[in-house]
């Protein structure tokens, strides 16, 4: 799981809240290096978390 900081963009259109382009390609860019299993990269942005069952039922 990625934790990405972005900034909702709000004003008085009926497009608000909305995300700069910058904070869109950010999410992509993590979302990517995540498939491709690249914690390197995806940590340049993100703060990361491996989440685990807590029980098996």
């Amino acid at each position: 799981m990625a934790e990405v900081d972005v900034e909702l963009i709000e004003d008085e259109t009926g497009w608000a809240p909305y995300l700069s382009v910058d904070d869109a390609f950010k999410l992509d860019d993590v979302r990517d290096a995540l498939r491709n299993g690249d914690l390197q990269a995806a940590s340049r942005y993100a703060r990361l978390y491996e989440l685990q069952p807590v029980s098996n039922q």
